[in-house]
């Protein structure tokens, strides 16, 4: 049999076990450098040992290695730093025990007496003491009287100054000063326990200058209105006028006005006491203003003299006609304002009445603006529940937040004419007949005049001759023609009671039985009958009677 030799293969490594042998060596390296280096510090170790136990047994320790060395010759030298620092001591103890023997040896020399030495070491703590209860310090006045004192003259002026800071920034006024002459300023002896801070000298300064004061001001309306040293005494005066308008029934209370309480310097004259305050509050700001009615006013020029709408003076004047203003009369422009307005909302539960509608039913026969009650409405009934406002105890409005019907209304049914209007029908509203002056009144007058008559039955109203006279209403006219004093005079009947008189006229454009519609040109102006110039006589008459026109021309 025959041998053959075989021949090695070579195997091929992947890229995996080749990372993977690569791994291996390098931690086989690093086991290895730790053993090496754990080999080392154990070698350390035992060299340490070593050297102790050559120093316990007084033997000089030996090393080759440096680091070894120094800390060997460091361990060497530390009984002789020791030493020197003994020795050190002791000199100081010697040195200081002769300087106490040298003492004793001086007061053996001078023989002091016990009763001697008692003396000077009790007059050493009086002046001790003395120092420490007394102090030079500054003293200050002013015109007079005692400020205090201060430790010194830097506290004064600095005192003064912040006082003028103060001062000129509540007063607005960026020149004052503090009148220097007045402040009296000298050294003295005095007790620490009586000397004062800056803040207390300018609190006395402050006082005795009765300039500004320090307190609790009063703003409304970020407008200041008074002033009191006492914490809370304004809030609590507040509340008591807010609590004289509160009931069982209310929701809210409050102020209108911003209301805020601030401390603060102020300027002394708002500085009052509370009883002062509350008189001020409960009074008003600004009062009533009138105006008294010269000839030619109307309500309508003063309501815009003063800036007002015409409702607001009206409203401002009740009792007065809105429809006649007199020569003389006194109208108030503007009504007095409190400092304070109270808003008091109360919650209030009521029944009230529920407005009917109304039903409208066309009648041919009737004239339009005409209307007749076929069956009247029945009001109906509810329950109400409200937030009443009340402004300084007055009612202002009222806010329904719940309403529980108890009835329904029944509308009422009327007739409405639908007949067309003759032009000249009475629309039951008169309007001024000529444009002029009122040169008398309505009632009692003299006028000097023979046949005049003392009371006057209507106005007179003056202007120049011809001046077109006018229809003050629709009607009917049933005199035109001379009437006695009068002169020539036109009558119209207005219908239901109502008549309407124009006098002295130079000359009549309509007459007797002719209809005349308002604003109709009717005569024009002269000075017939009893008359001591140009004017129309014109009078209204009801049911017989002359009433003031003042009060129905509009």
């Amino acid at each position: 049999m025959s041998q053959e030799t075989v021949q090695p293969t070579r195997r091929r490594h992947s890229p995996w076990g080749r990372w993977q042998k690569k791994c291996i060596e390098a931690i086989s390296a690093v086991r290895g450098r730790l053993a090496r280096r754990a080999d080392s510090v154990k070698r350390m170790g035992r060299r340490a040992r070593t050297l102790a136990e050559e120093k316990r047994s007084n033997q000089f320790p030996e090393s080759e290695h440096g680091i070894v060395q120094l800390v060997l010759f460091v361990w060497g030298c530390l009984p002789a730093v020791g030493s020197a620092f003994r020795e050190r001591f002791l000199r100081r103890r010697k040195r200081s025990a002769d300087s106490g023997a040298r003492v004793r040896g001086w007061l053996e020399e001078i023989n002091v007496r016990p009763a001697v030495f008692l003396l000077g070491a009790m007059a050493i703590a009086a002046a001790a003491v003395a120092l420490s209860l007394y102090t030079v310090g500054t003293s200050v006045s002013y015109n007079g009287t005692d400020l205090g004192a201060v430790s010194s003259r830097r506290t004064v002026d600095q005192a003064v100054s912040a006082i003028e800071a103060t001062t000129r920034r509540t007063l607005g006024d960026r020149e004052y000063q503090v009148n220097r002459g007045g402040l009296g300023i000298s050294r003295r002896l005095v007790a620490r326990k009586e000397l004062e801070d800056k803040e207390e000298l300018q609190q006395r300064l402050t006082d005795a200058l009765g300039v500004i004061d320090y307190g609790y001001v009063l703003y409304v309306d970020d407008e200041p209105v008074a002033a009191t040293p006492f914490a809370g005494a304004l809030e609590e005066l507040l509340e008591q006028m807010k609590i004289g308008y509160v009931t069982e029934n209310t929701v809210e209370c409050y102020f209108v006005e911003n209301v805020e309480v601030r401390e603060e310097y102020v300027n002394r004259s708002y500085m009052m006491n509370l009883g002062y305050i509350a008189e001020k509050l409960y009074s008003t700001k600004s009062g009533e203003v009138t105006y008294t009615v010269v000839d030619g006013d109307t309500y309508y020029d003063i309501a815009d003299k003063y800036d007002l709408t015409l409702a607001q003076l009206l409203s401002m004047n009740p009792g007065y006609d809105a429809m006649s203003l007199h020569t003389g009369d006194v109208l108030t422009v503007s009504q007095a304002v409190p400092y304070l307005t109270v808003v008091d909302v109360e919650r209030q539960s009521y029944v009230q009445d529920v407005p009917y509608g109304l039903q409208y039913q066309d009648d041919p026969d009737m004239y339009q603006g005409d209307y007749q009650v076929v069956s009247a409405g029945v009001y109906g009934k509810a329950d109400i529940t409200a937030n009443v406002t009340y402004i300084n105890g007055e009612e202002q409005g009222r806010q329904v937040v719940a309403t529980a019907m108890l009835s329904q209304p029944v509308d009422e049914v009327r007739l409405r004419g639908t007949k067309e209007r003759p032009s000249w029908f009475p629309t039951g509203v008169f309007r001024w007949p000529c444009n002029g002056v009122i040169t008398s009144y309505f009632g009692g007058r003299y006028t000097g005049i023979y046949g005049a008559s003392t009371y006057h039955e209507g106005i007179d109203i003056g202007n120049s001759y011809g001046t077109v006279i006018y229809a003050s209403d629709g009607g009917t006219v049933t005199h035109a023609g001379w009437y006695g004093g009068y002169g020539y005079l036109v009558i119209i009947d207005h219908g239901n009671g109502y008549k309407t008189y124009y006098g002295h006229c130079s000359s009549m454009l309509v007459s007797p039985g002719e209809h005349v519609y308002q604003g109709q040109a009717i005569a024009y102006m002269g000075s017939t009958g009893i008359s001591s110039g140009n004017h129309c006589h014109f009078g209204i008459m009801i049911n017989g009677t002359f009433v003031n026109p003042l009060n129905y021309l509009s």
